[in-house]
């Protein structure tokens, strides 16, 4: 059943009212559940109980994830497939998450529930990553927490799944975090120096030139690979009220709409969190996630339904469930 929750398709309430009333014909609430007069009435009835339960199982969990990823067979991990070889890489539509890396430290720091490999498979082809340089070697942070992971490590997950998946290219932003932030670079540096399938021009491709590669995003102090542009000002980050932070979403996807396709990759934030704030202290990540993501669904979804040609750039977000990101996917089919 818990894949018939994560996947089935909107059940309208009203849809679900009329299954109501045929269960209610059928005699499944009735307080005795009176025997159903052939097996034929009995396996309809049957039916429609597990539609129903679908149906109420259907709601955040398609847009909101926080448990372990479930694909369907007929699932398009590999869907850079359809983008035209000619367009620009900053020309796409691209869901990413924020923080990528952060499973562990409590609710104040965790942001995703999927690990890396699970993300890419589900669709993430943009990765924010922490990275801390400690004896001259890089490990995964976020804040002081470290994230069981080497940044070796992460290479390695990501050209797996391009070894498998040769038509995808993932975008991968290094933060310098914590001390010896001037050492990232170089470390980085040293790690990829052999890798033919790893981008570090400042160029932007075309995505014939970024299948199968890794492209690295520069920003402040780590200057390796295309330039990057975020809508976010400082301090956007924080929420203390749900319906501000979508109004913000909607000025940095606004902003994010007129900059696509240019020398830099657009980056906007629907991620958030109220630790730290006195209003919204008890706005975990998760808890923010919880509420923006079914918003933002149906926020992109209009463009969709109206068949407008619109790019958005990379968005990141937090905890995003399967049907949010295929909904990022699609705006790139106008």
């Amino acid at each position: 059943m818990k894949i018939g929750c994560q996947f089935a398709g909107n059940l309208a309430i009203d849809a679900r009212l009329t299954l109501v009333t045929q269960l209610k014909s059928c005699g499944m609430f009735s307080p005795f559940n009176v025997t159903m007069r052939t097996a034929e009435n009995a396996l309809f009835c049957h039916l429609y109980m597990l539609l129903l339960f679908v149906g109420f199982c259907q709601g955040k969990d398609l847009f909101f994830n926080d448990k372990g990823l479930l694909l369907p067979e007929s699932y398009k991990i590999g869907w850079m497939e359809a983008i035209d070889d000619d367009k620009l890489i900053s020309d796409i539509t691209i869901p990413g998450t924020h923080d990528t890396m952060a499973l562990y430290g409590g609710p104040a720091a965790e942001c995703q529930a999927w690990d890396l490999g699970d993300q890419l498979r589900a669709g993430i082809r943009y990765l924010d990553l922490r990275i801390f340089a400690f004896e001259n070697k890089l490990y995964v942070m976020h804040w002081v927490v470290y994230q069981h992971k080497s940044f070796y490590e992460v290479l390695d997950t990501i050209r797996v799944f391009l070894s498998e998946f040769r038509s995808e290219a993932v975008l991968v932003r290094v933060k310098p975090d914590l001390f010896d932030k001037e050492n990232v670079e170089e470390l980085v540096g040293k790690m990829i120096i052999d890798d033919t399938d790893v981008w570090v021009k400042s160029d932007m491709p075309t995505m014939a030139e970024a299948r199968g590669k890794m492209i690295f995003v520069q920003k402040s102090n780590f200057k390796l690979g295309i330039p990057l542009l975020e809508t976010d000002s400082k301090g956007d980050y924080e929420v203390t009220h749900i319906a501000n932070k979508e109004n913000k979403i909607v000025k940095h996807l606004t902003q994010a709409s007129g900059d696509c396709g240019g020398d830099y990759i657009v980056l906007s934030y629907s991620s958030g969190t109220g630790i730290g704030t006195l209003l919204g202290m008890f706005l975990t990540p998760k808890k923010v996630a919880e509420k923006i993501n079914p918003w933002l669904d149906q926020y992109l979804r209009q463009f969709s339904r109206d068949h407008n040609s619109v790019c958005f750039g990379v968005i990141a977000m937090d905890f995003p469930g399967i049907d949010l990101i295929q909904t990022v996917i699609k705006i790139n089919d106008w």
